[in-house]
């Protein structure tokens, strides 16, 4: 069984995030093609985006939103990612029970509530019209006065595949978070949810996840078993992996830990040159597998963090190399460059040069500024 190295694994997966270059293809298959789109905040999957593919706009991506052919839902690792129409319906019962583990913690807070009358009740509610999270507690504690408010909440949106509307989400605009169900949005059905009870499922995937799996490899790969179940939050996919072996081609990285892959995708040369790329906060490059030496992300761990605030961050030659931060106002920019170690004069050229590619594209300010150094405020 072939050795990966570090720089080859980091190639690769560069290659398969189309961050080695720029590709040339429609927000739309990118976002399929990447599994979806970190958006615990709104403007990540605009960043994302611009540092993946050939001019691209940002307006392309509210265009979808708003025509409802991607959406903002919970649903790998219980955050927020922005998906396709078509992965919304099935990627959420695929990690339904990851919900229900997640559903686990808030039991004391639920005691005499039956979640299928909860999710009955949520369902009519943001069903009858867009509700925020705050009404639908406020609705659930009149059935259930007794019931922890914040386990009110966490159960409704752990039984049920609930989307934020628009305006929320959109380039330039701004909305509070209204939920309604991914099929009442998108009038589609979801694939088959397990039937809740207040027994909870052991976190199995729902449906079987063989096809995901394929698709993660091609965007993540080469992977562990462990890599996929921390992209997904999902335990045993063992059996998932065995069963597809026959399919797949395999490596150990210099660990000795066994990594599946797609045959045929790419795995280019380790010295591939890789340019500099701009990431927002959360991005799924960072937080996709079990073992991030691949991104150089361990390394750097503690800081791209400020509390509970994470920083956007770049690449240089393809791994983690600082952090980076745009502030706006009245018509100038300014984007604030800190990196982690000493730069050559090529790399501080070539990442003034991103940076001010990205100032004119995402700001459209007249007046822009890179400039470099420690974060001062």
């Amino acid at each position: 069984m072939d050795t990966m190295s570090t720089r080859a694994l980091n190639r690769a997966t560069l290659q398969r995030q189309l961050l080695l270059s720029r590709a040339a293809m429609s927000a739309e298959d990118a976002v399929a093609h990447l599994l979806g789109l970190q958006a615990q905040n709104v403007k990540p999957p605009y960043y994302a985006l611009w540092s993946r593919l050939e001019g691209f706009r940002p307006e392309e991506l509210s265009t979808l939103m708003e025509e409802r052919a991607a959406v903002r839902m919970v649903t790998m690792r219980s955050t927020i990612h922005l998906h396709t129409a078509d992965d919304a319906l099935t990627l959420r019962p695929l990690v339904q029970g990851a919900r229900e583990r997640e559903l686990k913690m808030f039991r004391k807070g639920l005691v005499g509530v039956g979640l299928e009358r909860l999710a009955e009740l949520s369902r009519e509610l943001v069903e009858e019209r867009p509700r925020t999270m705050k009404e639908i507690r406020e609705a659930l504690l009149q059935e259930w006065p007794d019931a922890d408010p914040m386990s009110l909440s966490v159960a409704a949106r752990c039984t049920l595949p609930l989307v934020q509307v628009t305006p929320r989400g959109l380039w330039g605009q701004s909305g509070q978070v209204a939920l309604t169900t991914v099929e009442h949005w998108l009038g589609r059905k979801t694939e088959p949810f397990p039937k809740l009870s207040n027994k909870l499922e052991q976190g199995r995937p729902h449906p079987a996840p063989d096809e995901t799996v394929l698709r993660y490899l091609g965007a993540f790969g080469p992977a562990s078993v462990k890599d996929m179940q921390t992209w997904a939050g999902l335990t045993r996919l063992k059996e998932v992996f065995e069963r597809l072996r026959p399919r797949l081609v395999t490596f150990r990285d210099g660990n000795g830990v066994e990594l599946f892959d797609l045959p045929d995708a790419p795995r280019p040369d380790e010295d591939t040159p890789a340019a500099p790329r701009f990431l927002p906060e959360f991005d799924n490059l960072l937080l996709s597998h079990a073992d991030r030496s691949r991104m150089g992300s361990s390394e750097y761990k503690g800081r791209t963090w400020k509390g509970n605030q994470a920083y956007c961050v770049f690449l240089l030659d393809g791994f983690l190399a600082g952090v980076w931060r745009l502030k706006e106002d009245k018509g100038t920019a300014r984007l604030d460059i800190e990196p982690f170690g000493k730069l050559t004069r090529a790399e501080r050229a070539a990442l003034a040069e991103e940076g001010e590619r990205l100032l004119v594209s995402m700001t459209g300010a007249a007046v822009r500024d890179v400039r470099f150094g420690a974060f001062t405020e």
